[in-house]
């Protein structure tokens, strides 16, 4: 069963999504079986615990799984009627920072510490553009101006160390959006950032989102991040999508127990005690039958121990992957 996005219409339709990734212990597998749609201008939110799968699923759209341990061993990513998969390296290579423009988590280690900011984004432009060299400076500095960047023309001269973690976020921004791409993948844009910066990156993101027409994927582990910007939302769990709606349903009425787990831990004003989801997240080497989040849920059935349940359709638009409504 696919999820409940209007597929046929949809920007990016992913299809039976296994990516496995083969070590000396065994085969983890880090994304199973997943489905996921995004149409033109919307923002799919991706939400789940660390290791849950979110970013390998980003990973695996732009075909950067590490190698060789990492595989993409079925399914198909379709970009505007294009399979991924099928590609080239070359064109694949065109497609990243062309059609899909990745922010990724973490700013420092992702640009290069040896080159000036100018540099860097100059080279993006040069991969995607046939600007040349005085042109691709000055298009540079004004990206660097749209993503509010303070004296762009003199941070061109900047290295990543010489900036703060919100600057250099801003560069990765601009970076991410020098090509003009249609599909915008932001993985954890404000980790590690404090709250304020925080607050002005998301605001930053969705005001170029509006104003180029963009669709994105974003990917978090913050609910609250998730309110403020999604229209509609994939919980996942263990490599699996357990829960599918718009974001409105999904706080107002939440189906799968790991869902109303997650809402029910968000700390709120009015009440002294947290209601922490018991037990661990399992071993990603371990196999567990059945439903995955079995172990540590309450509606706990004999079913869920041996039958791993489909994505089931619970209403409109809105599907769980669990036996409480099989």
């Amino acid at each position: 069963m696919t999820v409940g996005i209007a597929m046929e219409n949809g920007l990016l339709k992913i299809r039976g999504l296994r990516t496995y990734f083969f070590t000396r212990w065994g085969i983890i597998k880090a994304v199973d079986d997943v489905d996921l749609g995004v149409g033109r201008g919307e923002t799919l939110g991706l939400v789940g615990e660390s290791g849950c799968g979110k970013s390998v699923t980003a990973l695996s759209i732009l075909r950067l799984v590490p190698r060789p341990r990492g595989k993409i061993v079925g399914g198909e990513i379709v970009l505007r009627g294009k399979n991924l998969l099928a590609l080239g390296e070359e064109q694949m290579r065109m497609v990243r920072g062309g059609e899909i423009g990745m922010i990724f988590q973490e700013p420092m280690t992702s640009l290069n510490p040896v080159f000036t900011i100018g540099s860097q984004v100059t080279e993006a432009l040069h991969v995607h553009t046939r600007l040349k060299k005085r042109e691709a400076k000055q298009r540079a500095i004004e990206m660097l101006k749209s993503v509010g960047m303070p004296d762009a023309a003199q941070r061109m001269k900047d290295y990543p160390h010489q900036l703060s973690g919100g600057m250099r976020q801003r560069v990765m921004i601009a970076m991410a959006l020098a090509g003009d791409p249609t599909l915008l993948i932001a993985d954890e844009p404000t980790t590690a950032l404090d709250v304020t910066i925080q607050a002005q990156i998301l605001e930053l993101i969705q005001g170029l989102r509006q104003q180029m027409g963009l669709a994105m994927v974003l990917i978090t582990h913050d609910l609250g991040v998730i309110a403020q910007t999604a229209d509609n939302v994939a919980i996942m769990y263990a490599g699996k999508v357990v829960e599918y709606t718009d974001v409105t349903t999904l706080f107002a009425d939440p189906r799968h127990p790991y869902t109303m787990g997650l809402l029910s831990s968000i700390p709120k004003p009015h009440l002294d005690e947290l209601h922490p989801i018991p037990g661990n997240v399992p071993n990603p080497l371990e196999e567990i039958p059945g439903c995955r989040f079995h172990p540590r849920c309450s509606f706990v059935k004999e079913i869920c121990r041996k039958e791993v349940p489909p994505l089931i359709t619970v209403a409109h638009g809105h599907q769980a992957r669990c036996w409480l409504y099989g």
